[in-house]
């Protein structure tokens, strides 16, 4: 068994929403043929965040279904763009009614791998973000909250922790940030995001700070080939 990771896949199969005004191309394929020739059925792939431009599941259906048919297995994290997104029960309902039996839902809860447990949140803007509002506020303390439970319940399972993020812990001057603290706090050795399209540095997409492994995986940024964790 292999984890790998990619983000912001921003699939738009059943809508009208190419990524190719951003030089994307098809973006799709790329994804599908890297996929193809290192992940196998007995891996799993963490997939953090902007999944779907769709805005409802059944809009979302044949992103999910090309998701579906790539090999391994998926654990899905919600990102800002992911309008389609719902409670675990309901999308635990629809992928039964579809057939797809290759997803996990991680909101609100664990999963665990074998000799991993993944824990994680959605994350969101940084505080030194100039349209940083009380709205903001009030989201960014509900996630660090959402976060510190997952970490609760991740740890009980006594296996290492793989941390899900589709926002980075980070400020905008790549420091870490109240997330990277409360990572940092439960011992957590990696951690998986997404999020960034530009503006950064290669450094980024695999780096470690005080102890803790950092991966950018957004899909551009890593070209669309999805990323080895462990």
């Amino acid at each position: 068994m292999a984890i790998y990771a990619i983000s912001d896949l921003h699939l738009s199969l059943g809508t009208d929403k190419p990524m190719d005004i951003f030089g994307w191309g098809d973006h799709a394929s790329k994804i599908k043929d890297y996929w193809n020739n290192k992940i196998t059925n007995e891996d799993y792939i963490l997939i953090p965040g902007d999944i779907s431009w769709a805005i409802n599941l059944e809009e979302a259906s044949a992103d999910f279904d090309f998701i579906d048919r790539l090999p391994g297995n998926k654990v899905l994290s919600k990102g800002n763009h992911d309008y389609w997104w719902c409670t675990r029960r309901k999308f635990e309902k629809y992928c039964s009614e579809k057939g797809f039996d290759s997803f996990k839902l991680l909101h609100n809860n664990t999963i665990e791998l074998e000799n991993y447990t993944v824990c994680g949140t959605r994350g969101w803007k940084s505080l030194d973000d100039d349209t940083f509002s009380d709205d903001d506020a009030r989201i960014y303390n509900r996630e660090l909250e959402r976060l510190r439970l997952s970490l609760e319940e991740g740890q009980k399972t006594g296996k290492e922790i793989i941390l899900m993020l589709h926002y980075p812990p980070f400020d905008s001057k790549h420091r870490p940030n109240e997330f990277a603290r409360i990572m940092k706090k439960y011992n957590v050795k990696r951690c998986v995001y997404g999020h960034v399209h530009s503006r950064y540095q290669q450094s980024w997409r695999n780096e470690t700070i005080d102890g803790l492994q950092y991966f950018l995986v957004s899909s551009n940024i890593i070209d669309f080939n999805p990323v080895r964790i462990v």
